[in-house]
C-alpha cells in the first residue's frame, strides 16, 4: 500500500486580501502629504538618492521568505492594532505641529503595525528585519540634517587637513576653509559625507540583516559603517587638498570630484565587506565570509500542496478601523476652520525706528517658494554710528505641514555659515505680553566673518526660544483655539575685527528695544 504524503500551507482569504488593499487605499489618502514631500527630499538632495530602492529591497526580502510565510500559521494580533493607533496619534502630532518627519515615521511605523496586526509575533519576526529597513527612507528633521552636516563638514575638514600634512605640504585650516597658501579650498555641505554616509549606513543595516553571525558583530558591522564613511571622507579631502596644491585649482571640480567621490564609496563598502570576513573568523567555528552572508533562496513549494484558508478574525476589522481614523484625521486637519486674527500688514512697517532708518530689502521668489510665509519684513537699519542691525520678520497665518516658521539654525549652515555657540538669554527689561523677552543667541562664522544672531518665535500671545516647545504649542493651539498663526523674528549683526562679541549684544538689545513693541500691531496675541 502507497501513502501519500499531504503538504499542508496556509493562504489568506480573498476577504482578508480586500482588507489589506482598502487598508492600503486609505493609507495613501492620509499620508499623501507626507509621501510627497519624502519623494521631494529623495529627489533635491543626492544623499537620499539610494531611498527610491528601499522599499522595493523591502519587497524583495519578504517575498525571499515566502516558502516559511506559507507554511507559518498567522495569529493575528492586537499589539498591532495598538501599534496603528499609535502611529495615528503621531500622524494627528505631525500634521497639527506641521512636521513633516513625524508624519512620515508614523507612515513606516502603521506599516509595521499592520504587518504584526495580520501575522502575529511568530510569523512577524520572519520579516522584521526588511521593515525595519524602511526607517532609512525617512529624511533626517531639516534641524538636525542641517546640524549634522555642518558637524561633520568640521570634523572632515580638521582630518583632511591632517592628510594633507602627511604629504609634507604647510597648510592652515579656519573653520571649513583649508589654506594652502597660494589656494583656498572651501569644504563645502557638498563635501560633508551625507552623500556616503545615508546610503552606506543603510546597505551596512542590510549586510547586517543577510550576515548570519552572532548579534554583537551585526551591530558592529551596522555601526562601524559611520565612522568609516567620515574617515574615508576626509581622506577624499585631503587627496583633493594635495592634488589642487600640485596640479591647481581645476583638481577639486567637475569629473575627478565625482570620480574620486564613487572611489571612496566603494571603498567604504570593500572595507565593510574585509570587516565581516575578519569578524567571520572571530570564535569557533572559523568560517568563511560566503559561507555566513548571503541571500537564502525560498525553497520550491512542493507538488500538490494543500492550501487552509486564513480565517478573517475581529483583528481584521480593527485595521480598516484604525487606518480610517488616520484617514479622518487627515481629512479634520485639511478642512477644520482656523481663526484667522487681525493684524496690520508689514508693508505698513515704519521705516525709522527710534534712531534707526531703515532699508527695506526683499527675498527672491525661488526663497520664498521655499519659505511659504504670507508676510514679512526684511531690510538692514543703521544708528547715528554708522552700525548696522538686519531685522527679519517672516509671519503665517496658518502653520501646516509644509507652512511653518524656519528656524535659523536649520538654515544658517545652508549658507555656509558655521554655528559655533548657541545659548539662550533674557533680554533685561523686554517684556511681550507681560512676560520676559527669551530669544536664542547664535554666534556664527565663515571664515574671517563672523556675526551675532537673536532670533526668537512669537505666536499666539507666547514668545517661545526652544524649537520643540514651539511644535507642542502648536499642537496644542491646533486643537483647543483652532489657531496655527504665528513669526519668527531674527535680528543679525556683523561683528568687526575691532570689536567684542559684548559690542553685538550690546546693539542687538538696543535694537532690539526699541522694535518690539511696534511688533504687537503685526503679529497678534
Amino acid at each position: 500500500m502507497v501513502t501519500t504524503k499531504i503538504h499542508l500551507g496556509w493562504r489568506n482569504s480573498p476577504k482578508i486580501w480586500g482588507i489589506i488593499a482598502i487598508s492600503a487605499l486609505i493609507l495613501v489618502y492620509g499620508f499623501w502629504n507626507g509621501i510627497i514631500d519624502m519623494f521631494g527630499r529623495w529627489s533635491s538632495k543626492e544623499e537620499y538618492g539610494y531611498a527610491y530602492f528601499l522599499p522595493f529591497i523591502t519587497a524583495y526580502l519578504i517575498w525571499q521568505r515566502r516558502d516559511h510565510l506559507i507554511n507559518t500559521h498567522f495569529n493575528p494580533s492586537w499589539l498591532g492594532v495598538c501599534i496603528i493607533l499609535l502611529a495615528a496619534f503621531l500622524f494627528f502630532m505631525g500634521e497639527i505641529a506641521t512636521t513633516f518627519t513625524l508624519i512620515q515615521y508614523a507612515l513606516v511605523l502603521v506599516v509595521i503595525g499592520l504587518v504584526y496586526a495580520l501575522l502575529g509575533w511568530h510569523a512577524f519576526k520572519l520579516v522584521a528585519g526588511p521593515l525595519l529597513l524602511l526607517f532609512f527612507i525617512v529624511p533626517l528633521p531639516p534641524f538636525i540634517y542641517n546640524n549634522l552636516s555642518g558637524k561633520l563638514q568640521l570634523i572632515s575638514s580638521q582630518l583632511g587637513v591632517e592628510v594633507i600634512r602627511w604629504f609634507g605640504i604647510s597648510v592652515f585650516l579656519e573653520g571649513n576653509v583649508i589654506d594652502l597658501g597660494s589656494y583656498k579650498l572651501q569644504v563645502v555641505e557638498a563635501c560633508n559625507g551625507l552623500r556616503y554616509l545615508f546610503p552606506l549606513v543603510s546597505l551596512a543595516f542590510l549586510a547586517a540583516y543577510l550576515y548570519r553571525v552572532e548579534f554583537w558583530k551585526r551591530a558592529v558591522v551596522f555601526l562601524s559603517s559611520i565612522p568609516i564613511t567620515v574617515l574615508m571622507n576626509s581622506f577624499r579631502i585631503g587627496v583633493i587638498g594635495v592634488l589642487v596644491d600640485n596640479w591647481g585649482q581645476d583638481q577639486a571640480d567637475g569629473f575627478l570630484h565625482y570620480f574620486e567621490g564613487w572611489v571612496v564609496f566603494m571603498s567604504c563598502l570593500v572595507i565593510l565587506l574585509i570587516e565581516m570576513a575578519l569578524l567571520a573568523k572571530i570564535g569557533a567555528p572559523n568560517r568563511k565570509l560566503k559561507d555566513v552572508f548571503g541571500l537564502e533562496m525560498p525553497k520550491p513549494l512542493p507538488e500538490g500542496m494543500t492550501f487552509r484558508v486564513r480565517p478573517v478574525t475581529s483583528v481584521h476589522y480593527a485595521i480598516l478601523v484604525s487606518v480610517s481614523i488616520i484617514a479622518v484625521s487627515s481629512f479634520y486637519v485639511k478642512n477644520q476652520q482656523q481663526i484667522m486674527p487681525d493684524r496690520q500688514n508689514f508693508g505698513t512697517f515704519p521705516s525709522q525706528i527710534g534712531s534707526w532708518q531703515g532699508d527695506e530689502d526683499v527675498i527672491e521668489e525661488k526663497y520664498l517658494k521655499s519659505l511659504n510665509l504670507d508676510d514679512y519684513i526684511i531690510g538692514d537699519y543703521a544708528n547715528s554710528l554708522g552700525s548696522l542691525v538686519n531685522f527679519y520678520t517672516a509671519y503665517y497665518a496658518s502653520q501646516q505641514a509644509g507652512s511653518a516658521a524656519h528656524s535659523p539654525r536649520s538654515c544658517i549652515p545652508g549658507g555656509g555659515w558655521e554655528i559655533d555657540e548657541v545659548k539662550e538669554i533674557d533680554l533685561p527689561g523686554l517684556h511681550v505680553n507681560g512676560k520676559p523677552l527669551k530669544v536664542n543667541r547664535l554666534v556664527i562664522m565663515r571664515g574671517e566673518s563672523k556675526k551675532l544672531v537673536y532670533y526668537w518665535f512669537q505666536q499666539r500671545g507666547r514668545v517661545i526660544a526652544n524649537e520643540w516647545l514651539v511644535k507642542w504649542y502648536l499642537f496644542l493651539d491646533g486643537l483647543t483655539k483652532h489657531r496655527t498663526d504665528g513669526a519668527l523674528v531674527r535680528l543679525t549683526t556683523n561683528i568687526s575685527d575691532a570689536e567684542e562679541w559684548g559690542d553685538g549684544d550690546t546693539r542687538l538689545a538696543e535694537f532690539a528695544g526699541e522694535v518690539v513693541p511696534l511688533l504687537e500691531d503685526y503679529i497678534p496675541n
